[in-house]
């Protein structure tokens, strides 16, 4: 049994496709199916089993990828005490973040004054929201979003820090007949023409509540998931959009306003998820740090 070995079931237990373990560690699918055959020969019990086409964990296989991560947070620990903090410092720290964070935070991030944070790599990821987690498999820090009502993030897997709660409201051209409401109902809008998310996604998760509450369908004209052209479509047309409250301020039009929705609790929690050994490196913490107040500041602006 070897620490790589150790490495590719745990990959696989978070990723969920040896194809998805061969392209996360740069290596060939059938590389990734031998290491596990030689892993298993150190063990009785099947670490694998098949699900159709799919290759995914057994019980005694779940139990020693958990087994793996302890391991890398010992490992990482140790390491963390062996190197000297200037050593550590000069390593890139690579964050993750969905579009519209990207589009808020990255930069303000960048502009810390030299010295005060390691060396940045951003990367903006546009993903559903049940594949974030598998993001901290490329990534030192993902910056992600989950909606109120859906399966918490897997802290099995993953370590969680909450950020901030994001209300999602309804983007309306000033000079739209309803702009002068300070609140809007799902009855006041559901008949509406709308520019709204692909499925999956956190604007199209409010509409369809909307629709619910209504109790009709809503009328979508445009599947667009970027904010900004979103909000640029609302500006010059009667359409309304759903957009985040503070992520999407500084991309919108003047002419365009927003206003929250009547009855209806309507966000996502914005939270970083990131592996535990990460945790023990300081200039991955001062990185996470930066980010809290970052977000912080965008939330009381």
């Amino acid at each position: 049994m070897e620490l790589h070995q150790l490495r590719i079931l745990r990959e696989l237990a978070d990723l969920g496709s040896v194809n998805a373990v061969a392209k996360a560690l740069y290596v060939s699918p059938s590389a990734v199916s031998q290491h596990l055959a030689q892993l298993q020969r150190s063990f009785p019990a099947p670490l694998t089993q098949k699900d159709g086409r799919r290759l995914v964990l057994t019980a005694e296989g779940k139990l020693l990828a958990s087994a793996a991560a302890s391991v890398a947070s010992t490992l990482a620990e140790v390491s963390a005490k062996i190197r000297t903090q200037d050593q550590d410092r000069d390593v890139p720290i690579r964050v993750a973040g969905f579009h519209s964070i990207g589009q808020t935070i990255f930069a303000p991030l960048l502009a810390y004054p030299e010295g005060e944070l390691p060396p940045l790599r951003f990367s903006d990821e546009d993903v559903s929201q049940q594949d974030f987690p598998a993001l901290t498999s490329s990534y030192d820090l993902v910056l992600a979003h989950r909606m109120g009502h859906t399966a918490p993030w897997p802290e099995e897997h993953i370590a969680v820090i909450p950020l901030a709660f994001e209300p999602l409201d309804i983007a309306i051209h000033r000079d739209h007949p309803l702009a002068h409401f300070e609140k809007l109902t799902p009855a006041q809008v559901i008949n509406q023409p709308w520019v709204v998310s692909r499925a999956g996604y956190s604007p199209a998760d409010v509409l369809e509540t909307i629709a619910a509450l209504a109790g009709s369908a809503p009328r979508i004209e445009h599947r667009v998931n970027d904010y900004a052209t979103a909000g640029a479509l609302v500006q010059v047309s009667e359409c309304l959009g759903i957009l985040p409250r503070y992520t999407a301020r500084q991309t919108l039009d003047e002419s365009v306003i927003l206003r929250p929705i009547h009855g209806l609790n309507s966000g996502r929690q914005i939270d970083l998820l990131v592996r535990a050994e990460h945790l023990h490196r300081g200039p991955v913490n001062d990185v996470i740090s930066a980010i809290r107040s970052t977000v912080q500041r965008l939330v009381l602006a």
